[in-house]
Formats: C-alpha cells, structure tokens, sequence
C-alpha cells in the first residue's frame, strides 16, 4: 500500500512526488509513467525557457508560481550542477500600433514584482543588434535551461528519498475501494491512499478514470518550430518575443536560443490530431473525434478563425513562417531555417469554448487532479509541487495514514 501515487512522469509529476517526499518523508511514494522515459513529452519537447511571469494576470496562479519558480528553478541548477543561464529577453514592438500593448505588458511586469526596463529601438540593438523594432523592454530574469537534465535530478532525488519510480507502467483503471484507490495497469495492480494526477496531455482522462469532473477538455496544439542553421545563429545573442496580441491565447513565433547554443525559431500553433501527434501525419481518431464533437472546442474555432487560418498556412508554408520571422529580424531568409522537433501543448478548453488561462487544479475525495499545467509549468514545477503538497495536510484521514507509515 503506498501513501501517495502520481500518475505522469513529466516534470510537474516528478517535482510534485519531490516535494511530498520532502513534506512526508516517512510516507511510501510511487510516480507511474507510461513512456520508457521521463519528460517524454510536453517537457521534453518545450523550448527550456526559464520565464520570469511578465505576461500573466497579477495575482493569477501563474504570476505567483512563475515569479517565484524563476528564482527557485535557477537556485536548483545552481544547486545540482545543471545547464543553465539567466540571459534576459527583450519585447519588442515592430510597429506603433503595437506601442500601447508594450506599454500594458511594462506595466504588468511592474504590477508583478519584476524587473523589467522600457528601452528604445537604439538600446534593443545594443542586445540584439539585428532586431527590427520601434521600442522594447527588457527583462532581466528571463532563462534558459537543460528541463530533461532537471526532470533526471528530480527522479534521482525521489528515489534517494525512498520514492518508487515506474516507467512502461501505463494507468488504465481506477477503482475505489474502502479507503484507497487501486489504479489498475499493463504492468500489474498497486494500491494508494492518496492520488495525484499529472498526466498532462491525458489528465482529464485520468481524473474521469478516478470519477473526478476535470471541469475542462483537453485540446491538443501542436506547436512546430525552425532552427537556424550554425552559420546564422549570430543574428540571435538572447530571446527575442513579439508583443503578444492579448485577443489570440498564443504569444506568436519568436526566436529562443537553447542551452546548447542553437537558435529556435517558432512555435505556430495548430489543432494537433492526436494528443501526442508530432507530426503534421500524426492522427488518432478518438482524439479527432473527442475534439470535433465538443461544442467549446467550435466556439474558440470561430472566435479566433483568422488567426487560427494564419496559424495554419504557416504551418504549411515555410515562406509564410519566414515572413513572420521577418518582422523581428528582417535578415532572416527561408534557406537559414531547418525544420525541428515540435511539441503538443495540452490546453485545457471549457464549454463556452474559453481557453482555461491559468493552472487548473481540480480536489477530488481522495485525490488532486492537475487538469491544466501550460506554460510556464517547467519554470514554476518546484513551486506547483510545494503547493499540491501543502493542499494534501487538509485530508485529515491522510494525516493518520501518513503518521502510522
């Protein structure tokens, strides 16, 4: 019998068994992951930004855990020897209508507790000589880092503090029984007074596995990027973002460079037809067919039709892909750009066809259901795992259980 059970071996999964760990260190902690290895998919296919919260909601979930897991994620590779730099970002405004937007995001950053700067077209390219634009901010904190390096610190950390790790260990029913849970897999049946769900692109399975309403649908976008070829990777010293258009959920493509010195470029963002669909071909017809039956999935399809059809013919069009890469940097050329790894985003998306803006955390009896974990999840992981495991002391018959272990 374990204490505790989390599904999902991605890194808010591993950081979450981390901090129970941590919290409870006599109680008996499984992480269940289906894939041969950890951060397998959304973490192991992000763009490894540490970000510092300039963009969300003062006082939202994800203000408060990217503000303060930007700290704690660069003190943790500091701490543990990982990969990582803190090389700042500039926002830039590529034409005056934009000015206004860049003011607003100033502000936010402000009302965030975050040092940001405003600087002029002069001062950007002091940091990013080839940016075209009319005036930017720049913000400090803003990172990078090696997450799949993170992800195996964060499993070796587990199991030293006694935590028991599975991989090919797929959850396929869950079946309530007196006063623990059993979660039913292809590699055999293990019993838990308390679950965790972090399933990312299948949470909201998972949570009805466990008869818990995950109050949302997942939506998978797939999010498809370029890399600069080695000999053009001059023209980007930083991160350089757009000013991202408040109406469309999607910041727009930007160029990110990586912790191993090369340059991304990207992402578009595009229904993906599968949960875990990589590639343009990928398809899966229950997936296809959850997402076309949802009314809430057609209400964000005609709100944001114009952008969603942009979104798609640069998904197909390498020239229109360049074009928009063009505004920020007007040197790039299609021949600079090799196509790269994408990623799936698991976006939450309710019936009124609203995108769920901010972590979902969904109490079940005995249960807490992670049903909407998008970015910035890999820079706020410490944080969103101390927080799962401070809503666990108000189980009162947990606290028994976890004392007689």
């Amino acid at each position: 019998m374990y204490d505790f059970a989390i599904i999902g071996g991605g890194i808010v999964g591993l950081s979450t068994a981390m901090a129970i760990g941590e919290r409870y260190p006599d109680a008996k902690i499984l992480v269940l992951e289906k894939e041969s290895r950890w951060a397998f998919h959304q973490t192991g296919n992000n763009s490894g930004v540490i970000h510092s919260g300039v963009y969300y909601k003062p006082g939202s979930f994800k203000a408060k855990f990217c503000r303060d897991g930007c700290q704690s994620m660069v003190e943790f590779c500091e701490k543990h020897g990982i990969d990582y730099e803190v090389c700042g970002k500039v926002i830039v405004a590529t034409d005056a209508e934009e000015l206004p937007r860049l003011e607003n995001l100033y502000q936010r950053g402000i009302d965030n507790g975050i040092e940001v700067k405003r600087i002029s077209p002069e001062e950007v390219r002091e940091i990013e000589p080839y940016v075209n634009c009319v005036g930017g901010i720049r913000v400090f904190s803003t990172g990078i880092a090696n997450y799949k390096q993170v992800c195996l610190k964060y499993a070796e950390i587990i199991e030293k503090q006694g935590g028991e790790l599975r991989l090919n260990t797929k959850v396929e029913r869950i079946v309530t029984s007196g006063n623990h849970q059993v979660l039913e897999t292809n590699n055999g049946n293990f019993e838990t007074r308390f679950l965790i769900n972090c399933a990312g692109l299948h949470s909201d399975r998972v949570a009805k596995l466990g008869k818990v309403d995950p109050q949302a649908k997942i939506v998978p976008f797939r999010g498809e990027y370029y890399e600069l070829k080695p000999e053009k990777r001059y023209l980007v010293k930083t991160l350089i973002y757009p000013v991202p258009n408040p109406e469309f959920p999607f910041l727009g493509v930007h160029f990110t460079k990586m912790i191993d010195g090369s340059v991304h470029a990207g992402p578009n963002a595009v229904l993906s037809l599968k949960r875990e669909g990589y590639k343009k071909t990928d398809f899966d017809l229950k997936d296809f067919t959850e997402v076309m039956t949802y009314p809430g999935f057609w209400k964000l399809a005609a709100k944001h039709a114009d952008e969603g059809i942009q979104e798609i013919i640069r998904s197909f069009s390498k020239a229109a892909f360049t074009r928009s890469l063009q505004k920020l940097i007007p040197e790039v050329q299609s021949d600079d750009l090799i196509p790269c790894h994408a990623g799936v985003r698991a976006q939450a998306l309710m019936d009124d066809g609203k995108l769920v803006d901010d972590f979902l955390i969904v109490e079940g009896e005995k249960s807490v259901h992670v049903c909407n974990a998008p970015s910035p999840a890999a820079t706020s992981s410490i944080e969103i795992g101390k927080a799962i495991a401070n809503r666990i002391p108000a189980q009162s018959h947990l606290q028994a259980a976890v004392s007689q272990a």
